[in-house]
Formats: structure tokens, C-alpha cells, sequence
């Protein structure tokens, strides 16, 4: 084996056990800190890893997207695909299945609008914590300390003039979401762009994704996109029927997309 593959694989290896700075690295390896630097820079022009803060790296997105090429046959994207395809022919309209990733959410499925209009998602890609409606739900269903901890860290970027920029909003978004059961992304990531997401539960009623609908506002006024709630909500009971959230005593997707 490649020698500076081998350092570059021990390196993800460590950084699997959570963000480490570069003397760590050094060390757990054992090579020199130059070394590490290099094998790090190459690693994160490909985002394979990532700046967890300015002295510490952690696994990237890149690792993830590999990761969910190569999951098997129990993992959640897999069980949800029925009722995702089925959603997306009846509507017509864009479907994203996306999972809460040790602090970011990533879109691990997606089904294309049989219109024109595209969106930027892939899978893959990280959805913004406080302007999306897969985020939303996934960040409603985590315990109350450590939602207000994430939206009190955010930085609340707004990509459009719709985007909720402060933490007290986000909070009251948030329990809004808990509340009703599904989340709306009112043009608040994309101007030309609304969203509904609903959750996706296992077994003991965790939810292990958020399943959406991104509809072109061209398309749909905000009541056309509501109107929509209930399709949706109906295809992520069968997906979570799919991962045993109706029969908990029979096997289905496990938590781990979400651990």
C-alpha cells in the first residue's frame, strides 16, 4: 500500500472518534506535523475533511456522501424509496430525503421535479440548518438544550429576504414545527424555490429523517404548497411504517443515520 494513502486513511480513522487539532494527529499517527498539514490540506481540497474550528479537523461531507453510496440494504434511504418514488410521480414535483449528521443536515435521496425548474441539492450536500424545511424538522425532534444550543451557534446567513436571522425566531420556528408535525421553507433558503418537510420515524418513534416536497413558487402559491401537506404526511407515515414505526417489535431501519 501507498504509504501516503495509508497516513491519510489512519488519518480519517482518527478523526472518526470526533475533531482533533494537528499535534494530535501527529502524534496518533506518527509522523511529523508537516506531514500531517499536507495529507490534511489534500484531504480537505476534496472535503474529506473539514475545519471544525481554527486548530481542529473533523471528518467532511465528502466521507459522508461515500457512505451513503455504500450502505446496505437496512438503511433508512432504501426502506423510504417506495413511498419517496411514489410521492414524486403523484406530485410531479421535487422529493429530498434528508438525514441530521452529527451537526449538519445532509440530503442522502433525491427524486427530480418533471419540471423545468432544478434546484442546487444533491445528494450529498449539506442543507443550512435554519432556512430549510428538512432541517427544520430534523432540528425540532432533538432535545430542548441542544436546540437552543445549535440555533443560539448559528450564524443565520440570509440567502433570501424571507430567511429567519435570529435565534428567538428560529426557536419559535422550531416548536411551531414540533407542534403541527411538518415544516414549511417559506422561500427562505431560495426566493423561486418553497418547501414542505415532514418526518420519517423508526421503531421506538425517533425520527431518523426528514422526507420533503420543493415545489418552483411559479408553480404553487403558498396555499397550492399547503395543499400538498397532506400527500406528504401520508408518504412519510408508509416510510415510517417501512422503518417499524407502526410494528415495533418487527425489525426496520435502524437509528444509526442519526447517532
Amino acid at each position: 500500500m501507498s504509504q501516503s494513502l495509508d497516513r491519510a486513511l489512519a488519518l480519517l480513522d482518527e478523526l472518526a472518534d470526533g475533531p482533533k487539532n494537528l499535534d494530535q494527529l501527529a502524534v496518533r499517527v506518527g509522523v511529523h506535523k508537516s506531514t500531517v498539514l499536507r495529507l490534511l490540506r489534500t484531504l480537505e481540497a476534496r472535503r474529506f475533511v473539514q475545519r471544525a474550528d481554527a486548530r481542529h479537523y473533523r471528518l467532511g461531507p465528502s466521507l459522508f456522501d461515500l457512505a451513503f453510496r455504500a450502505l446496505d440494504e437496512r438503511d433508512v434511504r432504501r426502506a423510504v424509496e417506495p413511498a419517496a418514488r411514489e410521492l414524486n410521480a403523484a406530485t410531479g414535483h421535487t422529493v429530498h430525503l434528508a438525514s441530521y449528521e452529527d451537526g449538519e443536515v445532509i440530503y442522502i435521496d433525491k427524486y427530480e421535479s418533471r419540471h423545468n425548474v432544478r434546484m442546487y441539492s444533491r445528494i450529498g450536500r449539506r442543507a443550512p440548518l435554519h432556512c430549510t424545511a428538512v432541517a427544520k424538522v430534523l432540528l425540532a425532534a432533538l432535545p430542548d438544550e441542544e436546540r437552543r444550543r445549535i440555533a443560539e451557534g448559528l450564524d443565520y446567513h440570509r440567502f433570501t429576504a424571507a430567511t429567519i436571522t435570529g435565534a428567538p425566531a428560529f426557536l419559535t420556528e422550531l416548536a411551531t414545527v414540533r407542534s403541527r408535525g411538518f415544516a414549511v421553507d417559506d422561500t427562505e433558503h431560495e426566493d423561486f424555490i418553497h418547501c414542505l418537510a415532514a418526518p420519517v420515524r423508526g421503531a421506538r418513534g425517533e425520527v431518523l429523517a426528514a422526507l420533503s416536497l420543493s415545489v418552483p413558487v411559479v408553480l404553487l402559491d403558498r396555499d397550492g404548497l399547503l395543499a400538498l401537506v397532506p400527500a406528504l404526511r401520508a408518504a412519510a407515515d408508509r416510510a415510517s411504517a417501512e422503518c417499524g414505526y407502526q410494528n415495533g417489535n418487527q425489525d426496520g431501519c435502524q437509528d444509526k443515520e442519526t447517532q
